[in-house]
Formats: structure tokens, C-alpha cells, sequence
């Protein structure tokens, strides 16, 4: 075959290699040609629809975007290609234009300095407090970066894969911290940080964007899917069922009303209903991404001008793309240590509890740039999008985070349970109860975003009021001494 017409076929198949040697670098340079407008056959060709199989493969495969992909996009800035352009040398050109995407690509990049002070802060012992904050807020802008990279490596992988995708990183701060947690044995902290996320994305965000949505569409309806909202409703109902029933055979068997065959039988609970959680959420997964796929789909946003982006094609390379994701998870991971690892030492320094830190706290600035996007969109009048945002969240955390939580906490021998306790599991139980009686009748104004919202701050006064028991991540509970319990 000659040389001419292998280069042709390897750019139909829209493949974007390594950066560095060989065919790989035209390869490349030639899909960065297209994006800058450099090659003026490849544009007109473009605007005339005569686009190769592969470039249309490609172009097609933004119907497979996510609610939560919809919700990251409103925080991308559109980039501004005329300086490379002038940059003579190739590699380097393909270099910054990575730097560009990847680094520059976002509105929350003045975040990105936080990354930094949490090592200095760290390494030259500044603090444990001020490592514990600026960690927490170098976690905004990863957490928006790690969406972008999921969703471009999802260009090349199609639809159903790159839903997959967004299935395990969706929520891969929340998976990370609660794994570090669990390596130090802080379990309290897992349980309360994953509440958490589901009672922020439940009342917070979803009241926030109900709210500020209805008083800017206060003279048009705002109606939304049902269909959507009942399914991730049911769901959660299913998750809250799984927490509720360890906690009343704890309290079944302390008041002698039923006896247990073994001292941990609330644990062995926990594990089985575990497995059960997150076979329900693989056929979620199926259900959504694959008989059900039109109930999922987000609105299509119109173009209004402002600085954000909606991406059609990609803007990396897959290669480019998978170091890009492995780098900013690791970074991800570095600041989910360091704020496991000083949690405690703020607890004491605000004279507050590690309950109300990790529930109310770290899931307000953890989530804080998905809680922006869902409001942006919800003030658009575009509420299936906001929906798919606030309920997948909570959705994803409450059936694959939490019970994958119990069976990491399982291999590595930490006794991780659903029991959340009294006050935890009412929280949760009365949350899911009041989401889902708010969803009920399809269209929406801002008197329920309100009523939201004070449900959110009457359960964060509740936490506040709590003080720490004794020393420790467990608020005075050992996790021993806990299975212990369970000794009739």
C-alpha cells in the first residue's frame, strides 16, 4: 500500500497518538491544523459537510454527553488559538496547545494557585488548618478538570463507554477520600463526607437552582422529565432502605426483641446489602445507557454568546488525554490525603465537630463547581439538566460510592457498615422523602427551591449544634468498639 493512501486511511479513522515521533506527530499536527483553521481545504470541506467518516464518527458522538458533561461545559472558556499559530515550532506548538486546554480551559483557573499553597503549606508545615482548606479548595478546579478529561477520552471510546466513564468518575474525589479515610481507619469520616454529598446535592443544590431558577423564570413555566426524577428517586429510596435496616437491627437486638447468630451479623448485613446496591446500579447503568438512553439525554443548550463552551469534537488527543486524567487524579489524590489526614487537626482549631466538617463543609466546596453549573442551567430554564446533575450525583454516590466504600473497607479488614446512626439516617430518610414530594407533579417555581434550602440549613444547624465526643476521626467511637456492640 503506498505511503499517500495509509496516511489517508489512519486520519479517516479520527485517531489522535502520542504527540512525540513518527506518523504519530502528523497525525497530530494535522487534527490541530483542523481545529485552528490552518488548513483551508480541511474548512471549507467542513462547512460544506463533507466532513471524513471518521471526523463524522467523531462530530456524532456528543449525543452520548451526560447531564453532568452539560454542567462542567458551562464552566470552559472557549480558547484562543491566533497566538500558536504563530509559534514556529511544531512539538512546542502541540505542547502549549495541551497546556492551554487542559490548564487554562476552565473559569475556575485562579483556583488552580491553591494546588500549590496546599504543598508549600504542607512541606514548610504552615499549618494543618491552612493545608486542610487550601487542599480543599485545590480540589474545585481538579474536580472540573477530571470531568473535561473523562469526557474527552469519551470522544474516542463512544456513548456507552465514555457513560461508564462518568460512572466511576463522576464522583471520584468522594471515591478517593473515602478510600484514604478508610486506610486510616476513619470511618466516621467516609460515612459522614458520602451523607454528605448526597444531603448537598439533594437539598443545596437542587434548592439553589429551583430557587434562583424560578425568580428568573418567574413568567414562564418550568417543567421538567418525571420520568428522569422517578427513577433516581426510587433508587435512592432503595439506598436509604439499605442504611435503615443495620440501624434498626442494632436497635432490635439491643432492646431483645431478636437475637443474632454472630456478634457482627449488622456488618455481614451491611456487606450483603452492599453487593445488592451495587447490582442494582449496574442495571441502572444498563437502563440508562442502553434500553432507556432517550430518558437520559440532556437538553440542547443554545448558544448565548458568553464565553463558555460546548464541545462537539475533541480538543486532545486520546494519548493526550489519558496522561492528562492520570496526572490530575493523582493530584486529586495528594489533596484528598492531605485533607483526610488534617481533618482533625481543624476540627479542633474551629472548635467543631468532624461530623458537621465532613457533612456539611466538605461537600459544599468539594462539589462546588458541579453545584455552579447546575444553577447556571437551571436559570436557562433548562431543569432536565440541572435534575440529571443534583439527583445522578446523589444517585451515584448513594449506589456505587457508598457500598463500594464497604467492600474496600472489607478487603482491607476496617469494619465499614451502612449504620449511620440515628440522627444520620433520619437526616438522610426525611431529605429523600422531601426531594421526592417536590418532584412529583413535573414543573417547578421558586417557592420549592426555597423550601429546599431551609431543610438543608435546619440539618446544618442540627450538625452544628453537635460537639465532638472524646478524641479521634470517630467522634469517641472506636470501629472496634462499635462491632462490639453487636455482643448480646
Amino acid at each position: 500500500m503506498p505511503a499517500g493512501a495509509a496516511h489517508t486511511n489512519s486520519s479517516a479513522l479520527g485517531l489522535a497518538l502520542p504527540y512525540w515521533g513518527g506518523a504519530a506527530v502528523g497525525r497530530e499536527e494535522q487534527r490541530w491544523r483542523w481545529r485552528t483553521g490552518m488548513d483551508p481545504a480541511a474548512t471549507a470541506a467542513a462547512s460544506a459537510g463533507l466532513l471524513e467518516p471518521g471526523a463524522k464518527e467523531l462530530a456524532a458522538r456528543h449525543l452520548g454527553r451526560t447531564a453532568h458533561n452539560m454542567s462542567s461545559s458551562s464552566l470552559r472558556k472557549k480558547s484562543d488559538l491566533a497566538l500558536l499559530r504563530k509559534v514556529p515550532c511544531a512539538p512546542l506548538r502541540r505542547l502549549l496547545d495541551n497546556l492551554q486546554e487542559v490548564l487554562l480551559g476552565t473559569k475556575l483557573v485562579l483556583l488552580f494557585p491553591a494546588v500549590i499553597l496546599a504543598l508549600a503549606a504542607r512541606i514548610f508545615h504552615f499549618g494543618q488548618e491552612w493545608v486542610f482548606v487550601l487542599s480543599l479548595i485545590g480540589l474545585v478546579p481538579l474536580a472540573e478538570r477530571l470531568s473535561f478529561l473523562t469526557e474527552q477520552v469519551a470522544f474516542y471510546t463512544g456513548p456507552t463507554v465514555g457513560g461508564l466513564l462518568n460512572a466511576t468518575f463522576g464522583n471520584v474525589t468522594e471515591v478517593i477520600i473515602a478510600i484514604f479515610a478508610l486506610y486510616k481507619g476513619k470511618v466516621v469520616v467516609v460515612k459522614c463526607s458520602l451523607l454528605g454529598s448526597i444531603l448537598s446535592n439533594l437539598l443545596l443544590v437542587l434548592g439553589t437552582s429551583l430557587f434562583l431558577g424560578g425568580l428568573a423564570n418567574l413568567g414562564t413555566e418550568q417543567p421538567y422529565d418525571r420520568m428522569q426524577a422517578d427513577v433516581s428517586t426510587g433508587l435512592l429510596i432503595l439506598g436509604v432502605l439499605c442504611h435503615s435496616l443495620p440501624l434498626m437491627l442494632r436497635y432490635a437486638v439491643s432492646s431483645g426483641e431478636h437475637a443474632v447468630a454472630s456478634w457482627d451479623a449488622g456488618l455481614e448485613l451491611s456487606r450483603a446489602c452492599s453487593v445488592v446496591m451495587l447490582l442494582v446500579y449496574v442495571a441502572y447503568l444498563f437502563f440508562q445507557l442502553k434500553t432507556h438512553r432517550q430518558l437520559f439525554e440532556p437538553q440542547e443548550v443554545e448558544d448565548d454568546g458568553d464565553d463558555s463552551v460546548s464541545q462537539d469534537e475533541a480538543v486532545l488527543g486520546f494519548s493526550s488525554a489519558m496522561i492528562w486524567l492520570g496526572v490530575m487524579t493523582l493530584m486529586t489524590a495528594v489533596l484528598s490525603e492531605f485533607v483526610v489526614s488534617t481533618i482533625e487537626a481543624a476540627s479542633k482549631s474551629w472548635e467543631l465537630s468532624v461530623s458537621f466538617i465532613s457533612i456539611i463543609l466538605i461537600p459544599i466546596v468539594g462539589n462546588a463547581a458541579e453545584h455552579a453549573g447546575a444553577v447556571i442551567f437551571a436559570f436557562k430554564n433548562k431543569l432536565d439538566i440541572t435534575l440529571g446533575v443534583s439527583l445522578g450525583s446523589a444517585t451515584q454516590i448513594s449506589m456505587f460510592v457508598v457500598p463500594l466504600s464497604v467492600l474496600v473497607g472489607w478487603i482491607m479488614g476496617v469494619p465499614m457498615d451502612l449504620d449511620l446512626n440515628l440522627l444520620e439516617t433520619g437526616s438522610l430518610f426525611l431529605a429523600i422523602f422531601v426531594t421526592t414530594f417536590t418532584l412529583q407533579d413535573g414543573s417547578s417555581h421558586y417557592l420549592k427551591g426555597l423550601l429546599l434550602l431551609f431543610c438543608y440549613v435546619v440539618i446544618a444547624i442540627c450538625f452544628f449544634v453537635l460537639r465532638q465526643r472524646g478524641n479521634g476521626g470517630n467522634d469517641g467511637v472506636n470501629p472496634g468498639v462499635a462491632s462490639n456492640m453487636w455482643r448480646i
